[in-house]
């Protein structure tokens, strides 16, 4: 994959990432319909989908943390689809993740218009007990999940937050790879 000089030069906090599958056709469709319409009943066939792909990253693993919706995104679509996929691959999920100011959908901008929309917008979970945050975050490999990648701006952004909350290690798996603007 060709990435541009300013994301060859960046240092990344994902150690490693999987995905399913590219972001296009029926693929795309059933995404769509999961994500847009509520069905949800498809998010058992993604995650199958998204663990088969993604077993060496799920392999030793503590738990998985799925990105976080802002509470009222949450709300007006009735839940969130990367909790729906992380509960499907088999490790505990952990809500480890609060989004504390909504951000502008990150569809049609650049890379670098994306990491400034979702800097600062993630922290630890008020929600999350010490006990909690210590069994299965601090000093871990913890694997974020989300539905579709294309910078991987907002995995970076919750990958940050999580190593500073002491993981050790933090992988990402996502059921899709989108091309930004038409690149590869």
């Amino acid at each position: 994959m060709e990435r541009c000089a300013g994301c060859r030069r960046r240092e990344w906090a994902v150690d490693i990432g999987r995905t399913a599958g590219e972001y296009e056709g029926a693929l795309r469709d059933i995404i769509h319909a999961f994500k847009y319409e509520g069905r949800r009943s498809l998010a058992k066939r993604l995650g199958l989908m998204m663990a088969d792909a993604g077993a060496d990253v799920l392999g030793g693993a503590a738990c998985t943390v799925p990105v976080p919706l802002h509470p009222w995104r949450r709300f007006r679509r009735g839940f969130n689809q990367a909790a729906d996929l992380a509960a499907r691959v088999d490790l505990p999920v952990v809500h480890a993740l609060w989004r504390t100011r909504a951000t502008a959908t990150q569809a049609g901008l650049m890379a670098p218009a994306r990491r400034r929309n979702v800097r600062g917008a993630f922290r630890i979970s008020p929600l999350l007990s010490r006990t909690m945050r210590q069994s299965l975050l601090v000093d871990r490999a913890v694997v974020i999940v989300d539905d579709v990648r294309t910078t991987g701006a907002t995995l970076d952004a919750c990958a940050r937050v999580l190593k500073e909350a002491g993981a050790r290690e933090v992988r990402a798996l996502t059921v899709a790879r989108a091309a930004l603007h038409g690149r590869p």
